[in-house]
């Protein structure tokens, strides 16, 4: 059955090309791994935050330094450890002996796009300096408020396996994640096609074949174009219904907040603009719903005890809704 042509409202011919040579980019060193890429995109367009979760060696890192390096804009990376202090993230007030006074020297999230590795390898109050940031935008010490320049993206990694020297994120700071992406192995077809472009490309930096495709400029203008994404009333019924669901379900001990609501909104916008609509469908939603609530939730321990999963128990709470069309 041929798909339905129909004629866009929005003109999403930039957007669609952006979104083009980002991945033709990106896909110059990752093989496979095109969820993760695809999710990675919609979050900048959405203006979201990503956490990214995989075990050693899946590229994770790679690929969030690959994003910044296909977008012309300031980039920090912080390497989190146990021994980093916030003032380690955010900067430090530093006394002027010229001026006898006390100035503020900016840390590393000062950027447009973060790469915060291994954030569970830091300290709880070192996290925590990432809180305000994240949600506002904005930094704020000794009374004063310093604004982010915008576009401003952190994409955070993570191991799940090794637990050692970690330290737990809280529910707070896992909420300002717009996806927690999870990164599967490669399958032995890819893992072939890895060893073969990374034998191909020898000696050189990888980083060295990838160009900035996008500025931040550019960026900012494409969020505006995925905000005004037609969504119906009755698809927001059902971002509804699906959140209310994760409240009321034996199998979960704490559900999403309003914020997840929004999240989900958002994303389906920045994934239908990705697919070149200018209109949000119930797949768009269906496509972002795990990756938006699956850190939001908690599930009982009844059901962690009988193995069961966040995916799963999403993908239930799915099936058991009506479907609108």
């Amino acid at each position: 059955m041929e798909e339905p042509i129909f004629e866009n409202r929005i003109n999403l011919a930039e957007l669609n090309q952006a979104v083009l040579k980002m991945t033709d980019e990106i896909k110059k060193i990752i093989i496979g791994q095109n969820e993760m890429v695809q999710l990675i995109i919609a979050a900048l367009l959405a203006d979201g935050h990503v956490l990214i979760q995989g075990v050693p060696g899946v590229a994770k890192t790679l690929t969030a330094k690959l994003v910044a390096r296909a977008v012309d804009a300031q980039f920090s990376r912080i390497q989190f450890t146990p021994d980093l202090m916030p003032s380690d993230v955010i900067g430090t007030p530093v006394f002027n002996p010229g001026d006898a006074r006390f100035e503020f020297k900016k840390g590393p999230v000062f950027g447009n796009i973060i790469l915060v590795d291994e954030i569970n390898r830091a300290p709880a109050k070192t996290q925590a300096a990432l809180l305000e940031v994240m949600e506002e935008r904005q930094i704020s010490v000794d009374g004063k408020t310093y604004a982010m320049d915008a576009p401003f993206m952190v994409i955070a990694t993570q191991n799940p396996v090794e637990q050692e020297g970690t330290y737990r994120l809280p529910e707070a700071q896992l909420d300002r994640f717009l996806f927690k992406i999870e990164v599967p192995y490669p399958s032995e077809e890819e893992e072939l096609q890895i060893l073969t472009r990374f034998h191909q490309l020898a000696n050189h930096n990888v980083l060295d074949a990838i160009t900035g495709v996008l500025t931040g400029a550019q960026i900012n203008q494409l969020r505006q174009q995925v905000k005004e994404i037609i969504i119906e009333e009755k698809l927001l019924s059902f971002i509804a219904r699906l959140v209310h669901q994760t409240r009321n379900n034996k199998a979960i001990y704490l559900g999403a907040s309003p914020r997840a609501s929004l999240a989900i909104m958002n994303a389906s916008k920045a994934m239908a603009a990705i697919k070149g609509r200018d209109f949000v469908t119930p797949d768009d939603i269906i496509t972002v719903a795990a990756p938006v609530l699956r850190h939001r939730i908690i599930l009982s321990p009844e059901k962690e005890m009988e193995g069961v999963t966040e995916n799963e128990t999403i993908q239930q709470m799915i099936n058991g809704l009506e479907i609108p069309r």
